[in-house]
């Protein structure tokens, strides 16, 4: 059994306190330093199943606010619908991109998605690197004044050329590696905060 399969500390803290996927912990810590998300804020959360993090905001929502969430799955999760949207689809379809869009404009916009990967580093840093790209351009056509926005990556070299990118658009824009990562993980998250605005 790979490292992956087995169940660590915080895949056994998830499922004790209810959450879908161990992935929730990074967005807490990610939060707990850069101080991302407040009571009244409109989130998107792009790439959300199986729920960790959609289910995670909406606590700290607190019924204020409000959560847009797509994924091409199911979200594992039951939420509230008075201050939560989710829609089944691909992001990249103009039709659920409209969506989003019509639920916006957002103070956040998280992402953990990844690709399907294939055993090949190079070919799934190159379709995350593209997921990451689709994202910024979301964030750029959804984000208020000021908003801040995290997406997962997986490291090869991409992430400093997407940040200098970022840094165009953001006061500020950084990697982080959250604690809850896997060890052998080469994912990070690359988090930006005082969007420009368009």
């Amino acid at each position: 059994m790979s490292t992956y399969e087995k169940p660590d500390f915080w895949a056994i803290k998830a499922k004790k306190e209810g959450y879908p996927a161990r992935s929730v912990y990074k967005l807490q810590e990610i939060d707990e330093k850069f101080h991302l998300i407040r009571k009244d804020l409109r989130v998107l959360d792009i790439g959300a199943a199986p729920g960790s993090w959609s289910l995670w905001i909406l606590k700290r929502l607190g019924g204020t606010g409000f959560l847009s969430a797509v994924d091409l799955s199911p979200l594992g999760m039951s939420a509230p619908t008075e201050n939560f949207f989710f829609i089944q689809g691909d992001l990249y379809n103009p039709a659920v991109r409209q969506a989003l869009l019509d639920h916006g404009p957002y103070g956040l916009v998280v992402s953990d998605a990844a690709p399907s990967t294939t055993g090949n580093r190079i070919v799934d840093q190159g379709a995350s690197e593209a997921i990451v790209e689709a994202i910024i351009g979301y964030s750029f056509a959804t984000l208020k004044a000021g908003g801040a926005m995290v997406a997962k990556i997986f490291q090869g070299g991409a992430e400093r050329e997407l940040l200098d990118h970022m840094k165009e658009h953001f006061t500020q824009a950084r990697a982080f590696k959250p604690k809850a990562c896997r060890a052998e993980s080469f994912e990070t998250y690359l988090v930006a905060t005082g969007f420009k605005g368009t």
